[in-house]
């Protein structure tokens, strides 16, 4: 596995973990549903299912898949030293097409309230960003 392999696969880790916190922050304070969006995402592999634990557990690897699908991406692409805002701006177009053409044609997602998530993908986007930027400059030499 190559280094940018490796920071990839560190970067989308945490992203996963970490950009669903806004969605949950926002379902909380709202006192609305928090599993909405994992069984939204779990009718992308069972679209005919309505019951939450099959759709939670279909949900799972789809956000891995794409999580460190996208971190890989983001890994080749994102310029050194700009990492968090560059990924920032990547969770936004990732959310784009996300949100604004995939998810559109699809009722459950559809159905998501819009802007928690936004910031979710933002938070994953930035949480790349970060994670990428720790990486490669704990690889770098020390100048003295």
């Amino acid at each position: 596995m190559s280094e940018v392999d490796r920071d990839a696969l560190a970067a989308g880790l945490v992203a996963a973990v970490v950009s669903g916190v806004p969605s949950t922050v926002w379902a909380v304070a709202r006192r609305r549903d928090v599993l909405a969006a994992a069984r939204a995402a779990g009718t992308l592999v069972l679209p005919y299912e309505r019951r939450t634990v099959p759709l939670v557990l279909a949900a799972v690897p789809v956000h891995a898949a794409l999580s460190l699908g996208w971190a890989g991406a983001l890994a080749r692409i994102l310029p050194q030293e700009r990492e968090p805002l560059a990924g920032a701006a990547a969770g936004l177009a990732i959310a784009a097409l996300d949100l604004g053409v995939i998810g559109r044609r699809l009722p459950a997602i559809r159905a998501l309230e819009q802007l928690p998530q936004w910031l979710d993908h933002l938070a994953y986007g930035l949480a790349v960003g970060a994670v990428l930027r720790a990486r490669r400059r704990g690889r770098r030499p020390v100048r003295g």
